[in-house]
């Protein structure tokens, strides 16, 4: 009962096992896209608890033939977009980007989430090779930035650093995709 379509049916009658293993399998992935537009932890870390919250109370008209992380990406850019509504504060050109999106988001017309992946991973493979290797075990072997800095021989502030430039460079490349989509 591993594939998602499995899962889902069993999520549908309300099983909690079900959604358990659908949480683990992609927690980590709505982390990373969370903290691509927010940089504090713990409200990256409180989207993700309300996106699977949202999935849960959803659950008997998520249909198993959706595309599951289209789905979850959906639900987390709409929860980005409500904090970025809600608090003027955060930086106006994210928010434009995110609105625009809402508005012209259509189920009919919903373009890949597969898509955006590959267009991430083709760009944190263009970034420098120390920063593309930090990158990787922060986001892809989930080691902390103290596990990065003893394996590397390098100091914590170094992997920080690393990490926020790799950040910087995805979010303004991804913001350039989405509105290249959006133009199309």
């Amino acid at each position: 009962m591993s594939d998602d379509k499995s899962l889902i049916l069993a999520l549908n009658r309300g099983d909690s096992n079900a959604f358990t293993l659908l949480y683990k399998k992609y927690w980590r992935q709505v982390y990373n896209f969370t903290k691509l537009y927010i940089t504090n932890k713990n409200v990256a870390e409180e989207i993700v608890q309300e996106v699977f919250i949202k999935i849960w109370d959803s659950k008997e008209i998520i249909r198993e033939d959706e595309n599951f992380r289209g789905l979850l990406f959906i639900v987390t850019r709409n929860f980005i977009f409500n904090i970025y509504r809600k608090n003027v504060n955060e930086d106006l050109y994210k928010l434009t980007v995110l609105s625009a999106i809402e508005e012209s988001y259509n189920p009919e017309e919903e373009w890949d989430a597969e898509d955006l992946k590959k267009y991430i991973d083709l760009l944190i493979e263009q970034l420098p090779l120390q920063r593309r290797l930090i990158f990787n075990l922060s986001r892809r072997e989930y080691k902390t930035y103290r596990e990065i800095a003893e394996q590397m021989n390098i100091s914590e502030k170094t992997v920080e650093n690393q990490i926020h430039e790799a950040l910087k460079y995805l979010r303004q490349n991804i913001l350039l995709f989405i509105l290249f989509l959006m133009g199309n």
